[in-house]
């Protein structure tokens, strides 16, 4: 029997401080997000970023939460419903961090009769803190637990013309409601180090537009040339013009470089070269969290507004898109019948 495993990247299990703090050490404790030796890596998430980090995203995401808990969840929940409906097999959700966990997600499938999971991680571009530290946990839980069971996933689907026809499709609707004159793609960023080291071919990657846009065996595991091509294939299916939008990437930690151009500084810049009326997309997202809800729609608005803008508006996710979820569902058909 087959079943299906919608993965997303979790939240905290409420707004206290305790939970934030648990969640955080899941989630910067993995080594596919900080990827620096263990003791290190405790030391620096332990012994700094949990004290210091905890109390400040207590509150950030006590601006998003909602009467039903965490956004992100809630519209996972939703979408997973509306797949499970059209599919011809069993889906469940789980999340990376926190609950419901990938473990409780495929148990789920398992006390179900599944001994086939194709996993599909709800993440458009591949990255090591995304859809590699997903498969990994998958299959080490498989391994431990299940090993009976058999496993595949989806792999990143950033060049999907179905997926690029839906998303296109739900930009074009929510700019339509707007006057935006300019379109910001934000992507979540990565250390740099983070695109080295998924090249594969160990020497294509110099992290400018000439390794991204050149043919190459690298551009498999890149996170940054899905990005731009995310972006590009929506801008040929909007017509846009190149003086009409701007790719920047969001949320850096640390001080080692991160991908650039930061989003927080984009804002300033497009404000000050005269961009009144801006609208935001955020590609690397299917469903909206804390860094759509907060650090975009809020923290985001406020520096662009606070440097010379007029209007800001938001484009949401794709979240439980009827499109989105009919796509998904044709997908695990489609793997169903194979």
């Amino acid at each position: 029997m087959k079943g299906a495993l919608l993965v997303n990247l979790g939240s905290p299990d409420s707004t206290s401080v305790n939970d934030v703090r648990r969640y955080l050490d899941e989630f910067l404790m993995d080594q596919r997000v900080i990827d620096t030796p263990y003791l290190l890596r405790a030391f620096l998430v332990k012994g700094i970023i949990l004290n210091t980090r905890s109390k400040r995203s207590s509150e950030a995401y006590k601006k998003i939460w909602t009467e039903n808990g965490s956004p992100l969840i809630d519209i996972t929940r939703r979408l997973t419903q509306k797949v499970d409906a059209l599919s011809e097999i069993p889906v469940v959700m789980a999340m990376r961090y926190g609950n419901p966990s990938m473990e409780y997600g495929i148990k789920k499938l398992v006390d179900m009769g599944v001994n086939e999971i194709h996993m599909i991680p709800l993440y458009p571009q591949f990255a090591m803190a995304t859809t590699e530290t997903v498969v990994v946990l998958a299959e080490k839980i498989i391994a431990k637990r299940f090993p009976n069971v058999t496993l595949d996933h989806l792999p990143a689907f950033y060049d999907n013309q179905e997926f690029i026809d839906v998303l296109s499709n739900s930009i074009k609707n929510e700019l339509e409601k707007t006057r935006a004159e300019h379109i910001l793609f934000s992507y979540h960023g990565l250390p740099e180090r983070h695109i080295k080291k998924s090249d594969i071919t160990k020497s294509h990657c110099t992290i400018d537009d000439s390794c991204c846009f050149t043919e190459s065996p690298a551009h498999k595991f890149c996170y940054r040339h899905q990005c731009l091509n995310t972006t590009a294939s929506v801008v040929e299916k909007l017509n846009l013009s190149d003086e009409e939008y701007t790719n920047s990437f969001q949320s850096r930690l640390g001080k080692d470089p991160w991908l650039q151009p930061y989003t927080s500084e984009t804002f300033k810049d497009l404000a000050e070269k005269g961009v009144k009326r801006l609208a935001v997309v955020t590609p690397a997202f299917v469903s909206d969290c804390l860094e759509t809800l907060e650090e975009i729609a809020m923290e985001g608005k406020k520096i662009f507004m606070e440097s010379g803008g007029e209007e800001f508006y938001t484009i949401p996710c794709l979240n439980d898109n009827d499109r989105w979820a009919s796509l998904l569902a044709n997908w695990i058909n489609t793997w169903n019948k194979n």
